[in-house]
């Protein structure tokens, strides 16, 4: 496993194909005003591949969208280990999009506290599917 606050180049989703499949057939569940997409993947080394985007429709200017998508990245990048712990217990790999859904340029505070009740979020849900299959 990679050092544990880390966000370096092998976690970050940039494949096209990953990403076409993530949106094709991934699961997704909104914790406003961040949306997460996610798929199970069994391609990879051990490593959660994440991506993050916002929408230009509602920030025209690119600024705005680097700067959201730069609280996305540090919030996650905070916030990931319980999530990396629950995978390496369970020995599965994921992809995850983050996409910011709200209209309003938010401050980090608030980022980060609704990144963790997404990651909180996603490992119930891991969890609940772990049970299905069983």
């Amino acid at each position: 496993m990679t050092k544990a606050f880390s966000y370096n180049k092998k976690e970050k989703l940039k494949s096209k194909k990953q990403l076409d499949k993530i949106f094709a057939s991934g699961k997704s569940f909104t914790v406003f005003p961040v949306k997460l997409i996610y798929n199970l993947v069994s391609d990879q080394d051990n490593v959660i591949k994440t991506g993050v985007g916002v929408s230009s429709r509602f920030f025209k200017k690119a600024i705005h969208r680097n700067r959201i998508k730069r609280l996305l990245r540090e919030a996650y990048r905070t916030e990931k280990q319980p999530l990396h712990i629950h995978l390496n217990n369970s020995q599965k790999q994921l992809n995850i999009f983050l996409l910011f859904v709200d209209k309003s340029l938010p401050n980090y505070r608030f980022i980060r506290e609704k990144m963790k009740l997404c990651i909180e979020r996603l490992i119930q849900e891991l969890n609940e599917a772990d049970l299905k299959n069983t």
